[in-house]
């Protein structure tokens, strides 16, 4: 399985190389697998902002610990879950579900106000976590998606939200960042990418609850 290889290849680069930059189609073909990242009902609560400027990337660093990926790679990738959930984002979704799939729209009303519903049950604060939660699973098939294309990529939670916020303008965009990403390609001077993974054996990690008879290997 070549995505195993893959795998194996990548890890959280610290160093990055800053003379080279990710070519634009493999930038687009980035972006084309986080738009088809899978999130809860569809509904893709979250945005995903791409920074390259030099200037704003400084800005960011000082909110992130003065970490050198931030402006040492080609960008940062800054995912933003939406704050303030309500019908709005329901209705704007069940409308582009009647465009996609060609479905009448008032065949998509109980779908609609099943959601709707739901959202109504969560407080705030549980809807603040659902929403930081899907923009992980995004960040996941970006760093899946990074190895495959061998471009190097550090998810990074080491950075201050409300500075982050204010820098990008997210507040009034009804948006708050949640996980970061810096992308690029790694120097030759990361000592990182020359050690060992560690990962815990499958014997420890997994437990089957069943019938199942799999044999474990070291």
């Amino acid at each position: 399985m070549k995505l195993i290889n893959d795998l194996k290849w990548r890890y959280a680069t610290k160093q990055f190389d800053n003379t080279q930059k990710i070519p634009e189609e493999e930038l687009k073909q980035l972006m084309e697998v986080v738009r088809l990242a899978p999130s809860s009902y569809g509904l893709q609560l979250y945005k995903v902002i791409i920074v390259e400027d030099p200037e704003i990337r400084e800005k960011l660093k000082a909110a992130s610990w003065n970490q050198n990926q931030i402006t040492d790679s080609t960008a940062l990738v800054v995912f933003c879950n939406f704050k303030d959930i309500n019908d709005n984002h329901i209705d704007d979704y069940i409308k582009l579900k009647s465009e996609t799939e060609l479905i009448d729209i008032n065949k998509l009303k109980g779908y609609g106000d099943f959601m709707k519903s739901k959202l109504k049950e969560m407080s705030q604060a549980d809807k603040d976590n659902w929403t930081k939660r899907q923009t992980y699973i995004a960040l996941g098939f970006l760093l899946t998606a990074c190895a495959e294309l061998k471009i190097d990529a550090c998810p990074m939670e080491g950075f201050e939200v409300e500075k982050y916020n204010e820098i990008l303008g997210l507040t009034d965009q009804n948006l708050s960042a949640s996980v970061i990403a810096a992308i690029g390609y790694r120097d030759e001077s990361d000592k990182i990418q020359y050690l060992p993974k560690v990962r815990k054996p499958i014997d420890e990690l997994f437990e089957i609850v069943g019938e199942c008879k799999l044999q474990f290997v070291a």
